[in-house]
């Protein structure tokens, strides 16, 4: 996975940055954590305004190139009405990210465990896979309860997602700073 001999210079850059992003996703993730339910409807209202994004910016395009496509003014109005639906009716769009987020779980664990498989024997490998097997867990516990319990879960599962995504990147950078420690002596 990592160019030898390895840059110091890039490993300082990581190694500064993931501190930075471990302590904001730590703080994000107490938040989900702490309050699920408004989590969950943040992240619904996130998403629904990304889609509204992209179904303009679609309908922008379809227009600029050919407006006789009908394929792409039916992604557009698709997205902006998918996205209506999710700011107007946030249960049903909380239930609906309860679906896609469980399957972001299963594909968080593959990478985790990825990351975990690439840096085995290195310090902190552990915790990619226990974090592979935190994820792998809440995907298996969304599938359960769904559609019922997604406006908790939602809101905690990211919340969890984050907190340890954050412990992963503060321990990722200390290993960094003992590689780039090892390298100069």
């Amino acid at each position: 996975m990592w160019k030898h001999p390895i840059e110091s210079e890039l490993l300082h850059s990581f190694e500064k940055n993931a501190k930075i992003a471990g302590i904001l996703f730590i703080l994000l993730g107490l938040v989900g954590v702490v309050f699920p339910i408004f989590t969950s409807l943040a992240v619904v209202a996130f998403v629904a305004w990304l889609m509204i994004l992209a179904g303009v910016m679609a309908g922008y395009f379809t227009y600029q190139t050919d407006k006789r496509d009908w394929a792409g003014w039916l992604k557009s109005f698709i997205l902006v009405g998918v996205a209506l639906y999710m700011l107007f009716s946030p249960l049903g769009g909380v239930a609906t990210l309860g679906l896609l987020f469980s399957i972001y779980f299963f594909i968080d664990a593959f990478s985790s465990f990825m990351m975990a498989t690439n840096s085995h024997p290195n310090r902190g490998w552990g915790f990619w896979a226990f974090n592979a097997i935190i994820s792998m867990i809440m995907g298996v516990i969304f599938m359960i309860g769904w559609p019922f319990s997604s406006m908790v879960l939602v809101g905690l599962m990211v919340g969890f997602s984050l907190l340890f995504d954050g412990i992963g990147l503060l321990v990722g950078a200390r290993v960094f700073k003992k590689v780039i420690n090892d390298e100069l002596n």
